[in-house]
């Protein structure tokens, strides 16, 4: 007897949150602890500066690059530990953290 173990197509509310996850957007990651580290956190935020693709199908992402807003520290991070999608600011179409905003008055300044 043959089982098909095709594409799972489950209701909006079910997919996974990491599935939505593209560069330019602000998350909330599930901290991951390592060895020897402190355990004095239990999540942390940060903007996705590269999303890696899977071997089977690179359109979805597995890996997830991004440095943590605290303490600057870029993390190679798995798909299953981002836990929330931040919304984008209000009546703006960048994200809610960093962005060309930054850029753009550090360019001004340097400009002055």
């Amino acid at each position: 007897m043959s089982v098909d173990h095709g594409v799972y197509s489950s209701p909006e509310s079910e997919r996974p949150v990491f599935l939505g996850v593209v560069p330019g957007m602000t998350v909330i990651v599930k901290h991951d602890f390592l060895t020897g580290e402190k355990r004095d956190k239990d999540w942390w935020m940060g903007l996705v500066i590269h999303c890696g693709g899977a071997a089977r199908d690179p359109k979805i992402h597995n890996l997830f690059q991004i440095p943590d807003v605290d303490s600057g520290v870029i993390r190679w991070v798995n798909a299953d530990l981002v836990t929330h999608i931040l919304p984008k600011a209000q009546g703006n179409k960048k994200p809610a953290l960093g962005g060309d905003d930054e850029n753009q008055s550090t360019k001004k300044l340097s400009a002055t």
